[in-house]
């Protein structure tokens, strides 16, 4: 099943299943956001759940789209930033709680920010844009890295743990060596912005096919 949605300037674009997924990883954003600042350790244990979820829509949606022919610009375009929605959401909520500091999440969301600008203005030039190696790497460092502090915010509760490693998770959560870690991921994700903005800032600056 799929549905059809209208975009000024582009035509139809199908909502296909992979798109529908796309759809459903952004909607999850602020549910497992929701969940993980709850007290309950079940109530974040099903915020992890959640997030694991909508990380496996990224897996199976491109998969699919892929074995049966249904990529699309819209794919294309949703893919990356329900992407970004659910790390940054997942590393605001670890600010929240005091084991990231907010600058580096916030380079970090700028850097998304610009590119998503620009992915946009290179949409409605019509212009191909290219993503780096670099950039899927940056992505994959992102989402090991949040799985990881989950993963100590889920041992460090007592009800699942037990008083000894729920202590030492909370030194590990608190200590120096996760903006460590941060810091270096937030200096490689600036470097594939620039990256990003040196190879396709001549494509954008030439005419638009046909005109």
């Amino acid at each position: 099943m799929s549905l059809n949605v209208l975009t000024p300037g582009y035509g139809m674009w199908p909502m296909t299943l992979p798109n529908q997924l796309t759809t459903l990883r952004i909607l999850l954003v602020p549910v497992f956001m929701f969940l993980l600042l709850l007290d309950s350790p079940h109530m974040k244990l099903l915020g992890v759940i959640v997030f694991v979820i909508a990380s496996l829509t990224d897996i199976y949606d491109g998969y699919h789209a892929r074995k049966y022919g249904l990529t699309s610009r819209l794919g294309a375009f949703l893919d990356p930033l329900a992407d970004k929605f659910l790390i940054t959401g997942a590393f605001l909520i670890y600010v929240w709680e005091g084991y990231l500091a907010l600058w580096m999440v916030l380079l970090v969301a700028l850097r998304d920010v610009v590119v998503t600008v620009l992915r946009i203005y290179a949409e409605l030039k019509d212009k191909p844009v290219i993503t780096s190696r670099e950039a899927k790497y940056k992505t994959l460092m992102q989402n090991v890295f949040a799985y990881v502090i989950m993963l100590f915010i889920l041992l460090k509760e007592r009800a699942f743990t037990g008083e000894d490693v729920s202590a030492l998770m909370r030194a590990v959560l608190h200590s120096d060596y996760l903006d460590y870690v941060m810091l270096a991921i937030t200096l490689y994700t600036v470097y594939t912005g620039i990256s990003y903005l040196v190879q396709n800032w001549k494509g954008l600056l030439s005419p638009s096919p046909g005109r």
